[in-house]
C-alpha cells in the first residue's frame, strides 16, 4: 500500500500542480517515506520548492518530550528555510506564516484520538488558509486505531486545544477524512485538495489500523508503539488524574494507571465484577514501575498494563475508552475518598478540570463520582453519542 506521500514523491501527475508554487510543509518524525526517508527531503530531492517548514506539538524534531513545551522557530540548518512552531508563542499559524508559501502540505501521522492535538492544528490551519487563499493539500496517512468510533461528543462550548470540534473521543476517521468533515461543518471557503492513500483496508486482519510490515516511528515522544495508539483514547485521560500515566517509563500510556497506594489486583477485580464486557478485546496484566520522572517519580507504582496486541487484541470488541472509565469507576469503588482527579491548567485551559477539558464535558467524571449510577448509565450516553457522530462522518469516509 501506498501512504499519501508515497503516492505524490512516485506519481509525477500528482505533483504537476506543485509546479512554480511555494510550498510548505507540516511535520514531526513520523513524517516519513516507506523507505523511510523524512518528507521534507524526499520532496526537495523530487523538485518540489519547499520554502518553509511548520512543527505541531513537540516540533518538527520531536525533541519536546513532556506536554505543554513549547517550541521556538528556527531555521533549518540543512536546508535553510523557516521552520515555524505551531506550539510555540502562537498555535495557530500567524498572516507572517501564511505568506511564506501558496500550498500547505500537512503530512501528520495521527492516532485516531480526537486529544491529539494534531487534530487541532489541522482545523487551524484550514482556517487561516481559507482567510488567506492559500491551499491545504493533507497527505494521507493511515488511523493506526482504525475505523471504530467510540465516546462521548465534545460539549458546545467545551471547545480547546484539545477539542476541536463536537467529535466522539476515538474519532475514527483519518486526517483527509478529518479535513473533509472540518470544511464542511465549519463551513470553510479553502481549495482542500487529499492525497489518498492506496490499498489501506481500516478494520481488516493483520494490521487493522495500522498495515502490516509498516514500521512504526513516534509521531510524538511518547507514541512509542502501536499498542500505545489503539489504547491512548483510554489512557490519555490519565493526564487529567493523579495516577501515572507510566511517563519517565519505556511504556508511556500503556497503562490503565500506576500509583503507589493502589492494589491494582483489587481494582481489576473491581473492573471485572461491574462490567466483564468492557474488558473484552484486549489482556490487563498487573504491573510495577518506578517512573523516573513526572508523577510518583522515584516511587514503587502498582498499576494495570493494557495489552491490545497479538493474540489478545480484537480490534472491533476493544473499547479503550470504556475500558478507562471503568478502572476510574473501580478505583473510586474501592478507595471512596482517593484524590482521582488533577486540578492543573490543562493545555493552558484555566477554568475547567483537565479531565473535563479532556472529556469534552464533565459526564465522564460525574459518572465516576455518582455512587448511584451503573456502567449501563455511560453506556447509554456513549452510544447514542456514537450512533450520532457515526451518522455525520458517513459521507466524510473516503477507505470504507
Amino acid at each position: 500500500m501506498k501512504f499519501g506521500i508515497d503516492r505524490l514523491i512516485t506519481e509525477e501527475e500528482l505533483r504537476k500542480p506543485l509546479e512554480g508554487k511555494r510550498v510548505a510543509l507540516i511535520a514531526h518524525p513520523a513524517s516519513v517515506t516507506a523507505n523511510l526517508d523524512h518528507s521534507l527531503d524526499a520532496l526537495i530531492d523530487r523538485g518540489i520548492s519547499v520554502s518553509s517548514a511548520f512543527g505541531p506539538q513537540h516540533g518538527l524534531k520531536g525533541d519536546k518530550q513532556d506536554n505543554m513545551v513549547e517550541t521556538a522557530d528556527e531555521t533549518d540548518p540543512q536546508y535553510g528555510i523557516p521552520v515555524f512552531s505551531l506550539y510555540g508563542e502562537v498555535r495557530r499559524p500567524t498572516g507572517q506564516m501564511m505568506s511564506s508559501a501558496d500550498v500547505f502540505l500537512f503530512d501528520l501521522q495521527d492516532l485516531g484520538c480526537r486529544i491529539y492535538t494534531f487534530v487541532t492544528t489541522l482545523l487551524y490551519l484550514l482556517e487561516e488558509a481559507a482567510k488567506s487563499g492559500k491551499s491545504v493539500w493533507v497527505l494521507d496517512r493511515p488511523n493506526p486505531a482504525g475505523g471504530p468510533v467510540e465516546g462521548t461528543l465534545l460539549v458546545p462550548g467545551q471547545e480547546s486545544f484539545v477539542g476541536a470540534g463536537p467529535m466522539v473521543m476515538r474519532h475514527g476517521l483519518t486526517m483527509g477524512e478529518m479535513a473533509r468533515w472540518f470544511v464542511e461543518h465549519f463551513n470553510l471557503d479553502v481549495d482542500l485538495q487529499v492525497i489518498e492513500m492506496e490499498g489501506w483496508k481500516p478494520g481488516k486482519s493483520p494490521g487493522y489500523g495500522w498495515p502490516d510490515g509498516r514500521v512504526w516511528i513516534n509521531p510524538s515522544p511518547n507514541a512509542a508503539t502501536l499498542n500505545m495508539a489503539r489504547a491512548y483514547a483510554g489512557t490519555v485521560m490519565l493526564e487529567g488524574t493523579t495516577l501515572s500515566e507510566g511517563r519517565g517509563t519505556t511504556r508511556p500510556l500503556e497503562v490503565l494507571f500506576g500509583a503507589p497506594d493502589i492494589d491494582a489486583k483489587a481494582v481489576l477485580a473491581e473492573m471485572e465484577r461491574l462490567a466483564p464486557v468492557w474488558l473484552r478485546g484486549c489482556a490487563l496484566r498487573e504491573c510495577w514501575f518506578e517512573p523516573t520522572f513526572h508523577k510518583h517519580a522515584g516511587t514503587l507504582c502498582n498499576g494495570l498494563m493494557v495489552h491490545a496486541e497479538g493474540k489478545f487484541y480484537d480490534h472491533h470488541a476493544f473499547q479503550p475508552w470504556r475500558l478507562q472509565a471503568l478502572a476510574f469507576k473501580a478505583i473510586r469503588s474501592l478507595y471512596p475518598d482517593y484524590p482521582i482527579w488533577r486540578d492543573f491548567p490543562y493545555e493552558y485551559e484555566f477554568d475547567r478540570l483537565a479531565i473535563d477539558v479532556i472529556n469534552g464535558g464533565p459526564a465522564l467524571r460525574e459518572w465516576v463520582e455518582d455512587k448511584t449510577a451503573v456502567p449501563n448509565d455511560l453506556d447509554e450516553l456513549a452510544a447514542a453519542d456514537e450512533a450520532a457522530w457515526r451518522e455525520t462522518i458517513a459521507p466524510h469516509l473516503i477507505y470504507s
